[in-house]
């Protein structure tokens, strides 16, 4: 039984949030949102999409955006990341190469080349050290890369595709095909730390880090997420939980969650799948702090700013029912929600 799902039914429809303040960024890309990411510095938010194109908006104080940037890849990109410094924007594409785009000078280079599709791409220095950029592919590969090296400087091997991946220094966690998931300890990043297979039942979709690097979320096409801590004193606090699913009479619409995205700040998280809706839970006290109603269409990324009060998704066309089901009447758009933070502040925990 899903531990989220024993609140009451007053609970939960009491804990269902609105939509009304939410804000549309103009000028969205002109395909399917594949990522959305927040700079760790400043309020300039990161899209990356399937017309081959990275924009990058900048948030204004009242809560409208502004285009600041964009720039192409041959390919749809994939996925997007910030450097700590918020200095530079990286970028992985299907057309095999990652770019990174200096918000200094304006000016993007290619920096990385695999022998198949990049799915993800995170920084992974430490503070003060040079920008290292590490590189998940479906060519079954890991790369690092020293931005003023043109080759990489390691390469890791890995069991299957990536399809997901997230780092919160010293963590980096990978899910490929096949359900494998492989944790790495930056300390030793050519290491893969440990092999598991996900305690989830099917295809892993989405996969992010504690906000303190001691765990990690994750989630899969049948509507479920799972929580695992790394410490082996804490594994017994491991748990899994069904979301993004609708209950009918003797069936239920399973849904897959696309997204997972920590808070920056309270350590509670959101989820959000292709069942158009999202919710804030907090793993601790094993409750689920807010729902959101149906946006109009998948959710198929999702991130929160620096500060934690804004939350970014993407109502967007997610894959998930082949190419034919991607038609011009999709919704595509951009969409900023406020976040008090009473809504993502933890709970104490039921007794």
């Amino acid at each position: 039984m899903s531990l989220f799902g024993q609140a009451t039914a007053t609970t939960v429809s009491s804990a269902t949030g609105d939509l009304k303040s939410d804000v549309e960024v103009p000028q969205p890309p002109e395909d399917s949102i594949s990522d959305l990411a927040f700079s760790p510095q400043a309020d300039y938010l990161a899209a990356s999409s399937w017309d081959n194109k990275v924009r990058i908006y900048e948030v204004q104080s009242t809560g409208q955006s502004v285009g600041k940037a964009l720039y192409d890849h041959q390919g749809p990109v994939l996925s997007v990341h910030w450097s700590r410094d918020g200095t530079k924007l990286a970028s992985g594409s299907t057309d095999k190469s990652a770019k990174v785009f200096d918000i200094q000078t304006g000016q993007h280079q290619q920096v990385a080349a695999h022998d198949d599709a990049i799915r993800c791409v995170r920084f992974v220095e430490s503070v003060g050290s040079p920008p290292i950029l590490a590189t998940g592919s479906w060519d079954k590969t890991l790369k690092y890369w020293d931005l003023r090296q043109p080759a990489p400087i390691a390469t890791v091997s890995l069991p299957e595709r990536v399809y997901t991946m997230d780092s919160v220094h010293p963590l980096l966690v990978i899910g490929t095909a096949e359900r494998n998931v492989c944790v790495v300890n930056l300390s030793e990043p050519t290491k893969i730390f440990k092999v598991a297979m996900s305690p989830l039942k099917f295809q892993t979709r989405s996969i992010a880090c504690f906000a303190k690097g001691d765990g990690y979320a994750i989630g899969s096409v049948e509507g479920r997420c799972a929580i695992q801590n790394l410490d082996e004193k804490f594994q017994k606090d491991n748990f899994s939980f069904r979301c993004h699913r609708t209950q009918g009479t003797g069936t239920s619409d399973v849904y897959s969650v696309n997204s997972i995205a920590f808070h920056p700040q309270y350590g509670t998280f959101s989820t959000a799948g292709s069942d158009g809706t999202f919710s804030y839970w907090d793993k601790d006290s094993h409750q689920r702090l807010k729902s959101y109603p149906n946006v109009g269409g998948p959710i198929a990324c999702t991130t929160f700013n620096r500060t934690g009060d804004i939350f970014a998704y993407a109502v967007s066309y997610d894959w998930s029912k082949g190419h034919s089901f991607n038609t011009p009447q999709h919704p595509n758009k951009i969409m900023l929600h406020p976040v008090p933070p009473e809504e993502m502040k933890p709970r104490p925990k039921r007794r």
